[in-house]
């Protein structure tokens, strides 16, 4: 019986699908998603960012404060539940654990809260040990605030509704409790290589 593939015909397969997650295409734009508007936050007299720990205590600054904190570049993959991923995306930003750095971890969850209401939680591990930062800057430019400007959460490990935009402040809290789209029915965690879209 012949065969019904030509012989030496093996396809073409793309060399960087390692890197995408399951159910995940690649995408070279930056589709931009938000469940309401887009807030503008006056950098001068109106943002400032915030950790808060379960007993209250707090660090904060405004935003020439935070631009003296240390500042990193990195280049990371992002996936958005909606099933689209965007390669070696480039931000410039500030460490979580060094905005943590100095207050005592008293709660092993956090919630985001965002300039315009919006909120999402995750486990503390998930924000620290190199995983988590909050930036200001996507490739070489200020950010856009359709894209979470002037300073968005960047989670890169997790689905991309956990790197909130306009973030102004991290929670610990003692127990898990849902943000905005874990209440309307998006997973908990959020990891794009389990699947870990909705609840």
């Amino acid at each position: 019986m012949a065969s019904i593939v030509s012989r030496g015909f093996t396809g073409r397969r793309d060399p960087e699908a390692h890197r995408l997650p399951p159910g995940q295409y690649r995408t070279v734009g930056f589709p931009v998603l938000s469940a309401g508007h887009t807030p503008h936050v006056d950098l001068t007299n109106e943002w400032r960012f915030s950790v808060r720990n379960v007993a209250g205590q707090e660090r904060s600054w405004d935003w020439r404060a935070f631009q003296e904190l240390p500042q990193e570049e990195l280049t990371r993959d992002i996936h958005c539940v909606t099933g689209w991923s965007k390669f070696d995306t480039v931000w410039r930003g500030v460490s979580v654990d060094t905005l943590l750095s100095g207050l005592e971890l008293d709660g092993a969850w956090v919630m985001a809260g965002c300039y315009g209401g919006y909120t999402t939680n995750m486990p503390l591990a998930d924000l620290t040990g190199g995983r988590a930062w909050v930036v200001h800057e996507f490739e070489g430019a200020p950010l856009d605030p359709a894209h979470g400007g002037p300073a968005r959460l960047l989670v890169p490990h997790l689905y991309f509704w956990k790197s909130a935009k306009w973030v102004a402040s991290l929670q610990l809290l003692e127990q898990d409790r849902p943000g905005f789209w874990e209440d309307n029915g998006y997973h908990m965690r959020g990891d794009p290589w389990r699947e870990e879209r909705y609840s």
